[in-house]
């Protein structure tokens, strides 16, 4: 069932990708606004399968999360990112259960592999949750991590679920006023942002050995 569903978004990928959107750092967010507009009614189907896409490659997720947020507005914008983002954790999840480890050392070292073990195995649901809470830690990464732990299906879903919530919504909601936004307002946004990492990071290292 896992590889027929990874077939099915080939194809649809296949189908509705546009050839000038680039899977490298070279395209902007009008770029990515651009061409989901131009998918039309799909353009909802076409955001989730680029989120889904964005666990497998190196695509900038938040470029397609800002767009999300242009496009369809801050609630239904964080709705469809919130489903590709679940979809594409769970198909990595479970292609990296399916597969193992040789799999993921296609894309991580050996050493990466085990400090993110390590991490998550120490406390399991929780560590994951502090982990999708930090913007700073890669969302693949965690995939990657997590499937390789002793980390139930169940738990891996929910502290996926609520840790990308709140990042998902702020990002949406930027997206749908960035147009807006005073100098003012972008300073202390920035200034929100680093204390919030700061404090994030802080609060991951005290957590006990």
């Amino acid at each position: 069932m896992l590889v027929l569903g990874v077939l099915a978004v080939g194809s649809l990928l296949w189908w509705l990708w546009p050839p000038e959107l680039s899977l490298g750092g070279d395209n902007t967010m009008e770029d990515v606004v651009a061409h989901i507009r131009a998918w039309g009614p799909w353009a909802a189907l076409g955001s989730i399968v680029l989120m889904v896409v964005h666990s497998f490659l190196p695509f900038p997720s938040e470029l397609i999360t800002l767009a999300n947020g242009m496009v369809f507005g801050p609630w239904w914008g964080s709705v469809i990112t919130w489903i590709g983002a679940m979809l594409g954790a769970i198909a990595t999840f479970g292609l990296v259960r399916l597969l193992g480890r040789p799999f993921v050392y296609r894309m991580l070292s050996e050493q990466q592999v085990k400090r993110l073990s390590d991490w998550s195995s120490r406390q399991g649901g929780v560590a994951l949750l502090t982990g999708r809470l930090i913007p700073v830690i890669a969302f693949n990464l965690l995939n990657y991590a997590a499937a390789l732990t002793s980390i139930s299906w169940w738990t891996f879903i929910w502290a996926t679920g609520l840790g990308i919530l709140p990042l998902t919504i702020l990002l949406n909601v930027f997206g749908a006023r960035i147009l807006n936004l005073t100098g003012a307002t972008w300073l202390w946004l920035l200034v929100a942002a680093v204390v919030l990492i700061g404090w994030l990071c802080v609060k991951c290292r005290a957590k006990p050995q």
